[in-house]
């Protein structure tokens, strides 16, 4: 079988027909206007938001055509891609000024526009923020303190990393620009900051163009420079984690220097249209239509690979490009489509909406190549080479995921429903018909992320992608060391949570990057507190349902087992729960097993629980077999909870928590199509609507068999062994195989199980050829299994991406000594003595007692 291309080339633009009720809901000829993609809500697919432009044209110098100034409008317009049909829409609120050139953004379901000018001259500065997440639309001027970039026209402006509103270049009435500004829309009270980039600064310009990629990075593409002369450039602006930003050079040969043109990102494709040269000759021939693929740093056309700039022309007369001989036209995307309306051509105003979709096999899903392949941008050699590699590695990696929601979204039909583009900023809903053959189906990535084993050295840190078919290990699952008993928990009179409580422990806890142990293993928090703490969380797990429905993205968590350093380096390495994170635009899902084993459960379930207080809507937590007093008493919580808060204080913490994990929900559905459970299915669960009637709260003997199966079953060994088997773990637990999975998802109409409670040595492992995945976050378990970590990252689309860590060696300079080295290591040692962990699969079992602790 011949293997695909590597690189797909520029698509053809078609004319779209579109409906409106009445003249004044069709948006009619214009230029310089914005055509913005707005994300599905509760009652609306997306959509695309046109604004503002100029309505006529008139004589300009030497009778070159021209906008003529009277004709600007601040009239506004929505496209519903699903109908197809225009809109008008009247906002309550005062408007913007009328304008053209100005900029856009959209900020999950609002709109953001800035600059511009008019026929009062250039416009000020100010935000105006169009907003429709409900059918009430209505304008509102955000108060932004402090200097900004000032009135200006002929800039770009975009969305980076779902929270920074950046605005590059322009023109402000006396010279071209080449300053960045950006502003934080996740802090209050909004200031804008001028941006001092390293690296390699573009050249001061007007009319270029910018579009932020999924991942964050936003290019720079074009314009006109100070002398008048056309620009064949592109420059990414990127944002280190350590808040530095820095600009680099984009590779690859431009087909054309343009202007005025317009250019939007689909996965790591930023396409390009039409556009002028000096004396406002159209762009013309293969180069009116180009992409910029930044997954290999190339520039295509029509025609593929672009070796050598030059405006060729075309032997035939080609729609297509003909159609795309205009400028100050607008595009945007939605889903894998590319949507441009109106512009410039000659002296006539265009009022036509054309639309093309990206290549049907994505560059940057299909086919992801090794590191070494990926030339996105060249390092400034101000900047450690290293981190710039690491960096573009990690967005790439990110980006993937994007696209190949993008790209399964697309719909066969003729008017397909398109894939929203929310970002995490608003509380859009897809809309999605249940049992739609247009559905997005879930898909596991072919290729998983993974965070290189050396911790010194040039390949420390270094984020690789790995074909799924290179992980030998995936087979070789951890047996469990663990049983279950009964013990009720105690009851407490329930208090006010003092304000400000969880917000101190996120301050304290979560530093992906520099979190350090405490010195003597004190905790932080006295048992007061802990209860403040667990009041607060119970107060929010009460009020949800025992199977929580979520929506997509996801990152998914599997156990990690008191190993907080490793939860810190996942965040590190793809993201954390924060407005400095990600969690505007993903939500977190763990699915349980918080505690025991690892030194450190105090700080993970009381960062998680924070979490959850602090972004209830965003973090969910589901309940593991080892948040039970009876199995958390043995395996090391109890211990901790004593030994690091005195034991009055901490025998009373240790039995709160376990009082708030008989709260805790059991399930989560996934787009209702995948379920993610602790356990398994075992023998008794045949529906989501058995796990739904189990009522909470619930300890382990009360909830029957179906709780057991739910929190205590494994899969058996292998695809070939089927039906229901005895557990290894103990009396009365079983097994079991691929055709209860099948058989299960197919009742309750699932396409994949997600579960966690096994370790599996490269942190994923598949089962019932891929309908069940078993995810497992902690490293080098027990500190004897030197297995990888993994979570899941669940896309829009459904597809879904593994991303790993591996276990880090000792470390190399750190005094072997320590007294805070020796306690934790002895505590350790002293609890997998006293309950050693089963070996890894394919490795001599011991012969243990089956009534022993070391059994269970």
């Amino acid at each position: 079988m011949g293997s695909k291309p590597r690189v797909y080339p520029a698509p053809d633009y078609r004319y779209l027909e579109s409906y409106w009720d009445t003249d004044e809901d069709a948006p009619g000829p214009r230029c310089g206007h914005t055509l913005t993609a707005v994300a599905a809500t509760k009652t609306h697919g997306p959509r695309l938001i046109l604004f503002g432009g100029a309505t006529a044209i008139g004589g300009g110098n030497g009778g070159a055509a021209g906008i003529r100034l009277d004709g600007v409008t601040n009239c506004i317009h929505s496209y519903d891609v699903l109908t197809r049909k225009w809109t008008r829409l009247r906002p309550a609120g005062e408007p913007p000024s009328p304008r053209a050139a100005h900029a856009a953004a959209a900020v999950g379901t609002m709109v953001v526009f800035q600059g511009g000018i008019g026929p009062a001259g250039h416009s000020t500065d100010d935000l105006y923020v169009l907003d429709l997440t409900n059918d009430k639309f209505k304008w509102h001027r955000v108060v932004v303190q402090g200097q900004g970039p000032g009135p200006r026209y002929g800039h770009v402006m975009d969305l980076v990393a779902q929270r920074y509103l950046v605005t590059v270049s322009g023109n402000d009435g006396k010279r071209v620009l080449s300053d960045a500004w950006a502003l934080d829309t996740a802090q209050k009270p909004y200031v804008w900051q001028r941006l001092n980039p390293e690296g390699d600064r573009p050249t001061a310009r007007m009319y270029a163009t910018g579009s932020a990629r999924a991942d964050g990075m936003f290019l720079l593409c074009g314009g006109r420079d100070a002398s008048g002369t056309p620009l064949a450039d592109a420059y990414g602006l990127l944002m280190h984690r350590n808040g530095l930003w820095e600009w680099t050079l984009a590779p690859g040969v431009s087909p054309s220097p343009r202007y005025q043109h317009a250019a939007v990102f689909v996965g790591n494709r930023l396409h390009v249209t039409g556009g002028v040269l000096r004396g406002g000759r159209a762009v013309e021939g293969d180069a009116a239509i180009a992409v910029l693929d930044t997954s290999y740093g190339v520039w295509l056309d029509r025609n593929g690979l672009v070796t050598s700039r030059g405006n060729k022309g075309h032997s035939d007369l080609d729609p297509s490009l003909e159609a795309m001989r205009r400028c100050r036209h607008a595009a945007a995307s939605v889903g894998v489509r590319i949507y441009a309306y109106g512009g410039l051509k000659g002296d006539t105003l265009l009022d036509d909406l054309l639309v093309a979709e990206n290549s049907q096999y994505q560059s940057d899903v299909t086919s992801p190549v090794s590191p070494s392949e990926r030339p996105l941008m060249p390092s400034s050699p101000s900047i450690n080479r290293n981190s710039l590699e690491k960096l573009a590695e990690a967005s790439a990696a990110e980006a993937e995921v994007a696209n190949a929601v993008w790209q399964s979204a697309q719909a066969a039909s003729a008017t397909p429903e398109e894939a929203s583009l929310s970002d995490g900023n608003s509380q859009s809903v897809e809309t999605i018909s249940e049992g739609s053959d247009n559905e997005a189906d879930v898909r596991l990535h072919s290729r998983a992320v993974v965070v290189a084993k050396e911790a010194v050295g040039n390949l420390g840190g270094m984020v690789r992608q790995l074909s799924l078919d290179q992980f030998e290990n995936e087979s070789r699952r951890m047996l469990p060391s663990h049983n279950d008993l009964s013990n009720p928990t105690k009851k407490f009179a329930r208090q006010r949570s003092p304000q400000g409580l969880h917000k101190k422990i996120i301050s304290t806890l979560l530093r992906p990057r520099n979190w350090k142990p405490p010195v003597n293993r004190k905790f932080f928090l006295d048992s007061y507190e802990v209860g403040e703490l667990c009041y607060a969380a119970e107060q929010i797990f009460m009020h949800e349902p025992t199977v929580l429905q979520l929506k997509a993205p996801v990152k998914v968590f599997g156990d990690l087992h008191g190993q907080f350093g490793d939860l810190m380096r996942l965040f590190d390495e793809y993201g954390f729960p924060s407005t400095a994170g990600d969690i505007t635009y993903i939500d977190y899902l763990f699915l349980g097993d918080y505690v025991d084993r690892g030194q450190h459960s105090l700080e993970t379930i009381t960062l998680l629980l924070a979490l959850k207080i602090e972004y209830p809507d965003n973090v969910h937590l589901i309940r593991g077999n080892h948040e039970a007093a009876d199995i958390n008493a043995l395996f090391g919580f109890r211990i901790e909870c004593i030994e690091r808060m005195g034991e009055n204080d901490g025998i009373w913490a240790w039995t709160r928590f376990n009082q708030l994990f008989n709260y805790l929900p059991l399930a989560a559905l996934i787009e209702k199509k995948i379920i993610c459970m602790h356990g398994g299915i075992g023998r008794s669960i045949n529906s989501v609507e058995q796990i739904e009637k189990l009522e909470r709260p619930i300890t382990m003997d009360a909830g029957s068999i179906v709780l057991m199966d739910l929190l205590w079953s494994d899969p058996t060994e292998n695809d070939s062994v089927e039906g229901l088997r005895p557990n290894a773990r103990g009396p009365g637990l079983v097994t079991f195989g691929p055709d209860r999975v099948t058989e299960f998802c197919k009742r309750n109409k699932l396409q994949l199980i997600i579960r966690a409670h096994e370790c599996v040595m490269d942190g994923f492992e598949r089962f019932a050829q891929g309908q069940l995945i078993t995810l497992f976050s902690a490293t080098n378990y027990c500190g004897t299994a030197n297995n990888a970590g993994a979570i899941l990252v669940v896309g829009r689309g459904l597809v879904i991406v593994p991303k790993l860590i591996h276990p880090l060696p000792p470390p190399l300079q750190s005094p072997e000594t320590s007294p805070e080295r020796v306690m934790e290591e002895t505590w350790m040692q002293e609890l997998n003595i006293q309950r050693p962990p089963t070996p890894t699969r394919g490795r001599p079992q011991p012969d243990l007692d089956r009534s022993s602790l070391a059994y269970i």
